[in-house]
């Protein structure tokens, strides 16, 4: 039996903007089972304050980047203080702390790089649903495999994927979306763990028609790059 990594080598990296109303009861909750780092994107409420209330370590990042970017450099502090792997979750609430452990003994049994929580689409809204289904269909036919969530946030990464993807260019939400065509690209093991579908109605940074055309371009690329890792294969 594959006993579970010690939780002071894994770090749990929230991504905030905006979050002080909210983040609080989720660091409280995941530093239960891991030490916690908050990067703050660029915030004018007072999140650092809050967080670092809460008892979590707080990179400041100014002005305000985008979730890739604030990922990054919770990557670098990672791997920079020695780290085994990161595991991230959203400042507002949407991820459920108390199922770190999942990740925590998915990781202990299969060493994958990438270990993606998979979001019950049928739990969503309608009009997400929709949104989050054709996401899925699209991005699967692109890397030629089932990807089951492609855009949940909530993941454990490795150091090997995380060094890995401080070498991509690509920054903003499509960053989390890349992480899946590094780990497929690098040959790396892809793992999932069903987690629970919490939706509050929450605001999106950036609008719905950037959303699709900078996701459409994400799909392009990630075609592109598995085809020519396919071609060097050959």
């Amino acid at each position: 039996m594959t006993s579970s990594p010690s939780p002071r080598a894994i770090l749990a990296i929230i991504p905030a903007y905006n979050e002080a109303s909210r983040i609080a009861p989720v660091i409280h909750a995941a530093l239960k089972h891991l030490p916690v780092l908050v990067v703050d994107d660029g915030s004018s409420d007072g999140t650092a304050q809050v967080a670092e209330e809460a008892g979590a370590t707080v990179v400041r990042q100014t002005p305000n980047q985008g979730k890739g970017a604030a990922l990054k450099a919770g990557f670098r502090y990672a791997l920079e203080h020695g780290f085994e792997a990161m595991l991230t979750l959203d400042a507002d609430g949407q991820h459920d702390p108390a199922e770190i452990p999942l990740f925590l003994d998915a990781y202990a049994q299969s060493q994958a790089d990438l270990i993606i929580g998979a979001r019950d689409f049928s739990q969503m809204p309608f009009s997400r649903r929709l949104a989050n289904t054709l996401g899925r269909v699209l991005f699967s036919r692109a890397v030629g495999q089932p990807v089951r969530d492609n855009q949940s946030g909530y993941r454990l990464v490795s150091r090997r994927m995380a060094e890995a993807a401080l070498e991509s260019p690509v920054g903003g939400f499509e960053f989390e979306v890349e992480m899946i065509v590094l780990c497929l690209r690098q040959g790396y093991r892809l793992g999932w763990v069903p987690i629970r579908t919490i939706y509050a109605g929450e605001n999106s940074h950036i609008s719905p028609l950037q959303h699709v055309r900078r996701f459409i371009q994400m799909v392009h690329r990630a075609r592109r790059i598995i085809r020519t890792r396919e071609r060097r294969i050959q």
